[in-house]
C-alpha cells in the first residue's frame, strides 16, 4: 500500500468499552497507592491528592501522548488499524517503591515528606536506567524466545493481576459476583449488552449500586479540590541527595527498573503476538522519560507500557481509549476527584476488570506460541508463584505481630525454615526463585524454549546470562553484592557448560528418546 492512501482514525466505537476496561486498570493502581501513601506512611492528603496524583497524571498524559504518535505510524506504515499500547502506573513496580523505597524510609525516619522525596528521587533515576533499555532492548528482543517473554508476562497475571482481584471478588461476595458476571458476559463471552453499553462501565455501576444497598459505598467530598501540575525540583534533588548519601536504596532500585524495561519489552512482544508492532527502544525511551517527568511533578511511581495490549486488541480499540484515559484521569486528579472516586467506587466492583484483562493474556498467549513452546511459558510463570508466596508469607507474619503475638521469630531464621521444611513449606527455593521472578521466568521461559527447538548454544547463553546475574545478586539474591559463586550460580555454569558442549556430541538428525512420555497419546487403533 501506497504511503499516505490509508488514514487512521484515532477512535472508534469499541474504543469506548476499551477506556473503561484501561480507566479501572489506573484508577485501582492509583487508589491504591494513595491508600498506602496515606494511611500507612502517614503523608498527609496534600502530599497524595495535591503532588503525588498530579504527577502520576502527567506522566500518564506524556506517554499516552507519546503511544498516541507511534500507533499512528505503525497504522501508516503498515496500512492498516492498530490497537495503541496501553500505558500507565506499573502495578508490580509500584508495590516495589512503596514498600522497597518509600516504606523503608518513613518507617525509619518517621518522616513522610522525606519518603516522599526520596520516593520522586528514586523514580527519577529510576526513568534513566529504564530508558537505557533502549540500548539493549532491541537486541534482547531478537534472541529471546516470545515464549519466555510472554510467559513471564503471564505469570504476572496469573498471581497478581488475576489472582488476587479474584481474592477481592470473593471477599466481597455481593459486589464482586455482580461485576464479574457482567464482565464474563460481555467481555469473555463478547455477548452484547442491554443498550449495547460497556462491560466495564455497566460492570462498575452495578458493582457501585449492590455497594450502596448494603451500605459499601458512600458519597464524600474529602480531598477534592483543585490540584494544578507543579515541578517539584528542590524537593527532588534532596531526595536525590539523600539516595546517594544511603546507597543501599540502589540495591532495590535498580534490580527493579531492569525489571521496569524487561516489562516493557514484554508488552511490546505481547503486542507484536496481536499483530501490531511497535519499536521495542523507542518504547523503553517513552517509558523512562514518562517516568522522570512524573518524578518531576512529585510522582514517585515508574510508568511503563501497559500489560494487557491482547484485550484491548480484541476489543477492536485504535488509540482513542488511551486518549480517553490521558484526559480524564488528569483532569480527575487536577480536581481531586480521584479522593471522591475512592470513596465512591469498592475495590470489588473494578476487580473483575483486571481479572478479564489476566485472562486475555493468558489465553492470547496460548494461542500465538507453538504448542509445544507451551512448556516454556508455563515454566517462565512458576517464579511469579513464589513471589506471591514471599509477599503472603510476609504479610502474615506482619499480621501476626500487629495482633500482639510475641516472640516471633524472622523470616529467614534457620530454625524457622527447619519447621516450614518438615511441613513441606519450601521457604528456601521460594525466596530464592522470588528474588528477580520477572528475570527468572524470562530466563527459564528462553532456556526451555530454545532446548525445545534444538538451539542449545543460545539456551546455553541465557543459562550464562543467569549466571553472572546470580553472581551479583540481581536474581536469587536480597541485593546487589560483590560478585560471590553460590550454590545457584554453580548451577547455572553447569546447565551453561553442558548447553555449550552437547551439540559437539550430537548429531543432526539424531532419533529423539522414546522413552519420554508423550504430550498427547497417539490415537487408538480403530475396531
Amino acid at each position: 500500500m501506497r504511503e499516505g492512501s490509508y488514514t487512521y482514525k484515532l477512535f472508534s466505537r469499541s474504543d469506548f468499552s476499551a477506556f473503561w476496561a484501561l480507566f479501572t486498570d489506573n484508577l485501582i493502581n492509583l487508589m491504591v497507592l494513595a491508600g498506602v501513601c496515606q494511611f500507612v506512611f502517614g503523608m498527609p492528603s496534600e502530599i497524595v491528592y495535591g503532588r503525588i496524583l498530579p504527577g502520576a497524571a502527567v506522566a500518564i498524559l506524556s506517554g499516552v501522548a507519546a503511544y498516541v504518535v507511534l500507533a499512528k505510524r505503525a497504522a501508516a506504515r503498515h496500512g492498516r488499524d492498530v490497537t495503541a499500547l496501553p500505558y500507565g502506573i506499573s502495578t508490580p513496580v509500584m508495590f516495589v517503591y512503596l514498600f522497597g523505597v518509600i516504606g523503608p524510609i518513613y518507617w525509619s525516619t518517621n518522616d513522610p515528606m522525606l519518603a516522599w522525596q526520596v520516593g520522586i528521587g528514586a523514580g527519577f533515576i529510576g526513568g534513566i536506567v529504564a530508558a537505557m533499555g533502549a540500548i539493549v532492548g532491541p537486541w534482547l528482543k531478537r534472541v529471546t524466545p516470545r515464549a519466555g517473554m510472554l510467559g513471564t508476562l503471564c505469570g504476572i497475571a496469573l498471581v497478581f493481576i488475576g489472582t488476587v482481584p479474584l481474592a477481592t471478588i470473593f471477599e466481597q461476595p455481593y459486589i464482586g459476583f455482580a461485576s464479574m458476571i457482567i464482565i464474563l458476559w460481555g467481555l469473555v463471552g463478547r455477548f452484547r449488552l442491554p443498550f449495547n453499553m460497556p462491560a466495564g462501565l455497566l460492570a462498575l455501576i452495578v458493582g457501585t449500586a449492590v455497594a450502596f444497598s448494603i451500605g459499601e459505598a458512600r458519597i464524600s467530598l474529602e480531598g477534592t479540590g483543585f490540584y494544578p501540575p507543579l515541578p517539584y525540583v528542590g524537593d527532588l534533588i534532596a531526595g536525590i541527595n539523600h539516595l546517594f548519601a544511603n546507597p543501599e536504596l540502589f540495591l532495590v532500585l535498580v534490580p527493579v527498573q531492569i525489571y521496569n524495561f524487561i516489562e516493557t519489552m514484554n508488552n511490546v512482544e505481547s503486542a507484536e503476538s496481536a499483530g501490531d508492532h511497535y519499536p521495542v527502544g523507542v518504547c523503553q525511551i517513552t517509558d523512562g522519560l514518562g517516568t522522570m517527568i512524573g518524578a518531576v511533578f512529585g510522582s514517585p511511581f515508574p510508568t511503563t507500557a501497559y500489560i494487557g495490549h491482547p484485550a484491548y486488541k480484541r476489543m477492536g480499540a485504535h488509540a482513542g481509549y488511551i486518549i480517553g484515559v490521558g484526559t480524564v484521569i488528569p483532569l480527575a486528579a487536577f480536581l481531586g476527584l480521584l479522593a471522591f472516586l475512592n470513596n465512591l467506587i469498592p475495590e470489588a466492583a473494578a476487580a473483575p476488570v483486571l481479572v478479564f484483562v489476566a485472562l486475555s493474556l493468558i489465553t492470547n498467549t496460548a494461542h500465538c506460541v507453538k504448542p509445544s513452546h507451551m512448556a516454556a511459558v508455563t515454566i517462565a510463570m512458576m517464579p511469579h508463584v513464589s513471589s506471591f508466596l514471599m509477599i503472603k508469607w510476609g504479610a502474615l507474619m506482619g499480621a501476626l505481630q500487629a495482633t500482639g503475638v510475641q516472640g516471633l521469630p524472622q523470616l529467614g531464621d534457620e530454625a524457622l525454615t527447619a519447621a516450614l521444611l518438615q511441613q513441606g513449606a519450601h521457604f528456601a527455593g521460594h525466596l530464592s526463585l522470588s528474588q528477580g521472578a520477572i528475570l527468572t521466568g524470562l530466563i527459564w521461559g528462553a532456556i526451555v524454549a530454545s532446548v525445545i527447538d534444538g538451539r542449545f548454544r543460545n539456551a546455553g547463553g541465557f543459562a550464562l546470562a543467569a549466571a553472572m546475574m546470580s553472581l551479583v545478586g540481581i536474581i536469587h539474591g536480597a541485593s546487589l553484592h560483590w560478585p560471590a559463586l553460590g550454590p545457584v550460580s554453580a548451577g547455572y555454569l553447569i546447565a551453561a557448560a553442558f548447553l555449550y558442549i552437547y551439540p559437539l556430541f550430537h548429531r543432526e538428525g539424531a532419533p529423539q528418546n522414546d522413552t519420554v512420555v508423550l504430550d498427547e497419546p497417539p490415537a487408538a487403533p480403530a475396531e
